[in-house]
């Protein structure tokens, strides 16, 4: 692990040996949020996170040290879609994680697809607020991706939503990468997080890495995610860290 003030990166050989690394990482965060206050509370993205970060989550070794009784889970973004779409978060999360392992049903907050995108995002506050805490919620863990544009959440470059400073959860109507209509945690949570996790794979993603990485000048999404008082950690494999290469 190399480290650079707050933020470490792990650099993997294979998404294989990356998706160990995570399991352990996270199973070591779940056991020290569960014995200073008896709950993990995370959020998770979609993409392809999920199926990295349940490949060996729910192995048996894992699934008895990873402490998912203790886990309540939100979601960093999702898809304003019925929870059954293929395009919905909570429905691949579902697939990969939840019907693996033994998380509380009553433990993970989908949104309420039901609603319009604006509504879907103040109710969605509304659970945050009733489950974490008043003001700005403090996640213990933050599982964020990325996109090949440097995107996180579903905060986009160049979108207003970017400068968003005053919600907690915001809708978005014009999602450049479809579906258009979405809900996304703002830049006030995820940079008051204890720890975000980005996982980042594929040569896709090499162009992103080196301006998040190595541009001191970047303004990309991602790059913009700077927790005030905790720390990111960085994923990766070796496709994707082709781009660090001098």
């Amino acid at each position: 692990m190399q480290a650079e003030g707050s933020i470490s990166l792990q650099i993997s050989a294979t998404k294989d040996v990356l998706s160990k690394q995570l399991a352990e990482f996270v199973i070591q965060k779940a056991a020290e949020a569960k014995r200073e206050k008896g709950k993990f509370v995370v959020a998770l993205s979609g993409g392809s996170l999920p199926k990295t970060l349940a490949k060996d989550l729910v192995t048996d070794d894992c699934k008895t040290r990873a402490e998912f009784s203790s886990w309540h889970v939100y979601f960093a973004d999702e898809r304003c879609v019925p929870l059954d779409h293929e395009d919905s978060n909570y429905g691949l999360s579902k697939t990969e994680l939840f019907d693996k392992v033994d998380i509380p049903a009553d433990q993970i907050y989908p949104i309420d697809p039901s609603l319009t995108p604006e509504e879907c995002a103040a109710a969605y506050a509304k659970s945050l607020e009733a489950g974490i805490g008043e003001g700005i919620p403090v996640f213990d863990l933050l599982f964020l991706g990325i996109g090949p544009d440097g995107h996180t959440c579903s905060l986009f470059p160049g979108h207003p939503l970017l400068q968003e400073n005053s919600k907690t959860v915001a809708h978005i109507l014009d999602s450049p990468k479809p579906p258009p209509e979405r809900v996304t945690l703002t830049y006030p949570v995820l940079n008051a997080a204890k720890e975000v996790v980005f996982v980042s794979t594929g040569s896709s993603k090499k162009d992103a890495m080196r301006s998040i990485l190595k541009d001191p000048n970047s303004e990309l999404p991602a790059k913009l995610v700077r927790p005030s008082n905790g720390s990111v950690t960085w994923f990766i494999d070796q496709d994707a860290a082709d781009g660090l290469k001098n």
